[in-house]
Parts: C-alpha cells; structure tokens; sequence
C-alpha cells in the first residue's frame, strides 16, 4: 500500500504530508477556495498525486476552509470540503475533530462544527507527544495558534475559531497575509505617527520580505498589486500604506516602517502568550515555534526570555505542521488496526 497523508485544507493553501514508515513527503499548494470551489477537488487531486504514486491507506483530514465567504455557513462549509476530498481520494478518508478524534467522512459531514478549524488540534497533540509542558505558537501565513501543553496534553481553553479568539489562544495575524492596515493604525515616517490606508496596498509578507525573515520565493500568496515578490516591489507597496510611493520615501524609511510593523506583530502575539501562560501549572515553559512565520514565535520566545525546542521534523513538515501531525496520527491508527 501507498502510506497515509496528512491533509490540511485552508481557505488560501492546501497542505499535505505523505508518510510510508519512516519515508515523509510534503508539500503545499496555494489555492484560494473562495475564488473558485469547484477547483478544490482537481486541486486536492493533484496533491495527493504529487506524494503519493500508489493507493492510500487512509487520508486524515482537517479543515479551516470553511470560514471562505464562498459558504454561506461552516455547516456549508464543511460538507463541501468533506465531499470534495472524497471525490479526489479513491482510498478511506477520515477527519479530526477538536476533541482530538479521527471520524469517518459521513460523521464529519454530520458534525461540522466539531471538525471545522480543528487544524490546531493535530499541531498541538504532537507537541503535547514530545515536549509535555511547553507552549506551541504556529504562526502560518493568515492566523497564529497559541496553544498550551501541559502534563503531556494540550491545555486550550477554547475550541471554536470564536472561542479561541475571545481567549487569547487565536491571533489574527500571520507571516504572508495579514492586511498591514489591521497590524497598526499608525507607523512612524520621519519622526512623527502617519495614519495608515484602510485599503489592501500591502500585507504582511510585504514587511518579511523587506526585512529579510522571508525570501522572494517564500511569499507564495498574491500579491496585492499583483506584481512582483522581490524586495523592490514590496517596499513599492509598503510605501503606499502611507498613500506614498518610493519616489517619495526612500529604502531606509520603507525599512523603519516594516521593522515597526513587524515588532507590532510580534507585540500581539506575546501578549496572547502571556494571556495563554496564566491558566497553566508551569507558565514559564519553553515555546515550541511552527508555521512559516516560526521567526515571530521565536521572536516572541525571546521576549518573554524562554527558550525554544524544536520539533524533529524536516523544515517542509514544520511549515505544514497540522498536516504532519495528521500524518502520524493516521499512521498510528492504520497500525493500531493490523
């Protein structure tokens, strides 16, 4: 048999993880479900294709796509998502649920709720698996998961996208697609507070990039002006966060707004962390850094002055956290049933 795969299906990339005893795959495509659902199935396809060359033995599903306003509720949501990796995958699929449960595509589809945005669950299970108190901050390309461990299991407080946010365990903001209007309302331009563009001019990969967390070939999501990824073109578009252009600022100012942008964000996830590391026995553990904005959380490890532990995984399945744990935990159950 061909192994399993970790399947992580979010609104703007699809993320999988193919594992076959000890051999690992990943890989992770950009795709914005919102802008065109009936693609979802050839894109699914296409990944699993590109891991896998034989059949299955069991996909583990999780999904965050059904908060794309292409669904009129998560209900909605779920279901398509659910019926669109049926119809890519010939072999069993199953998805995870916030309780941490692997259910068959048919309970999935009649529990959306507990499965929809339950791709933090994977993540922390298997930080939970080697480090039992620590705190695990995935910072992907939209969201960052704070998440407790504590005595070898996750300590969440929250379980829905709404629950997560109002606790602290949620953060809005990540490495590539964070609108750079919704990091800060002002950022300093020549020794005084500019008043930032409510419009879609830059994001948050924009800053990376200049700032050199990110490289070009890193910042995988659209641009907003749909022009180049290199470090020109994103000081051209952090410029006009000002409603300037980079005839008026030059490359050292364009330089101090990214770095005062970045330091908010790093800001914002240190003070979920320090919310998160008041409701566990032993607040000050070590953070566990994921995501392809794992710099912010080693950032943020630095701030609060912990030390960092790493996950044994390849750079590939760190960046594809959810989906690699996914892939142990199918790997787990297809041998538990031998």
């Amino acid at each position: 048999m061909g192994g399993v795969i970790g399947l992580d299906v979010g609104g703007a990339n699809t993320k999988a993880v193919w594992r076959h005893g000890d051999a690992v795959r990943a890989s992770s495509r950009a795709f914005e479900v919102w802008r065109d659902p009936g693609a979802l199935t050839a894109v699914v396809r296409d990944v699993v294709a590109e891991l896998a060359d034989e059949q299955l033995e069991l996909v583990a599903l999780t999904t965050t796509a059904e908060l794309a306003d292409a669904f009129a509720t998560k209900r909605e949501g779920v279901g398509f998502v659910v019926d669109a990796v049926r119809a890519a995958v010939p072999g069993p699929v199953v998805a995870l649920t916030t309780a941490g449960e692997l259910v068959s595509a048919t309970e999935a589809r009649a529990r959306p709720l507990d499965v929809g945005a339950a791709n933090w669950v994977a993540s922390a299970l298997a930080v939970a698996g080697l480090h039992p108190d620590a705190l695990m901050i995935y910072s992907a390309d939209t969201t960052t998961d704070v998440i407790p461990i504590s005595a070898g299991r996750p300590a969440a407080a929250g379980r829905s996208d709404l629950d997560r946010l109002l606790v602290g365990e949620l953060v809005y903001t990540g490495a590539l697609r964070t609108n750079l209007a919704a990091i800060a309302p002002r950022v300093p331009v020549r020794a005084r507070w500019c008043p930032v563009a409510s419009e879609l001019f830059a994001i948050s990969a924009d800053v990376h990039v200049i700032l050199g967390h990110l490289a070009s070939a890193a910042y995988t999501c659209p641009t907003p002006d749909g022009r180049a990824t290199s470090v020109e073109c994103a000081r051209a578009r952090v410029a006009r966060l000002v409603c300037a252009d980079c005839e008026q600022l030059g490359p050292g100012e364009v330089q101090a707004i990214a770095a005062f942008l970045h330091a908010e964000q790093v800001r914002q996830i240190e003070a979920a962390a320090r919310l998160v590391s008041t409701r566990v026995r032993a607040p000050a553990t070590p953070v566990v850094p994921l995501g392809a904005g794992a710099f912010l959380a080693r950032a943020v490890a630095r701030r609060l002055g912990r030390r960092v532990l790493e996950m044994p995984w390849s750079g590939a399945e760190r960046e594809a956290a959810p989906a690699a744990a996914l892939a142990q935990l199918a790997l787990a159950r297809v041998r538990a049933s031998c």
